[in-house]
C-alpha cells in the first residue's frame, strides 16, 4: 500500500492523481445533483482528438482514468522489478509522460462503443423555418 501511495503522489503522476481527485469530485456533484455530465459539451469539441459523440466530461474521466492507470501501474512495475539506479529514476519520471499518448489511443478505442448509448445533441433550432410556417393574412 505505502508503494501505491508513493506511486501516486510522486512527480509527475502526482498531477493525473490531482486530476482524478477532481473528477471523483465533479462526478460526486453529479449524482447529488448540483451539475449534469453534459455540462461541459458547449465549451469543448473532442472531435479532432477522436474522442466525440460523448459528453465531454466522460470522454475526459476515461482518458484521466486510464492515463492514471497506466502511470501508477508501470511506475509500480518499475519499482518491484527493475533494481533502483539513476536509468530507473529517470523511466520513472518518463513513464508517466510517456503514458499520456498510449492512454488517449486507449480511450479513443473505449469511448467508440459508447457513441450509440449518447444520442447526438440536437443543433440549434432554425429560426428562419419557422418563420417560413406562419400564415401570413393576405
Amino acid at each position: 500500500m505505502r508503494t501505491l501511495l508513493s506511486a501516486a503522489t510522486a512527480p509527475p503522476t502526482i498531477l493525473l492523481t490531482t486530476a482524478l481527485v477532481v473528477l471523483l469530485c465533479f462526478w460526486l456533484l453529479v449524482v447529488v445533483g448540483f451539475t449534469s455530465a453534459g455540462s461541459f459539451d458547449a465549451d469543448a469539441n473532442l472531435r479532432a482528438w477522436g474522442i466525440d459523440g460523448v459528453p465531454v466530461s466522460v470522454a475526459l474521466s476515461a482518458l484521466t482514468a486510464v492515463a492514471w492507470s497506466l502511470s501508477v501501474g508501470g511506475v509500480l512495475l518499475l519499482a518491484a522489478c527493475a533494481p533502483p539506479c539513476p536509468a530507473t529514476s529517470l523511466l520513472r519520471m518518463v513513464w508517466p509522460v510517456a503514458a499520456l499518448p498510449v492512454a488517449w489511443r486507449l480511450t479513443c478505442l473505449f469511448v467508440r462503443p459508447l457513441h450509440r448509448l449518447f444520442p447526438d445533441e440536437p443543433g440549434p433550432p432554425d429560426r428562419g423555418r419557422a418563420r417560413d410556417h406562419v400564415d401570413h393574412p393576405a
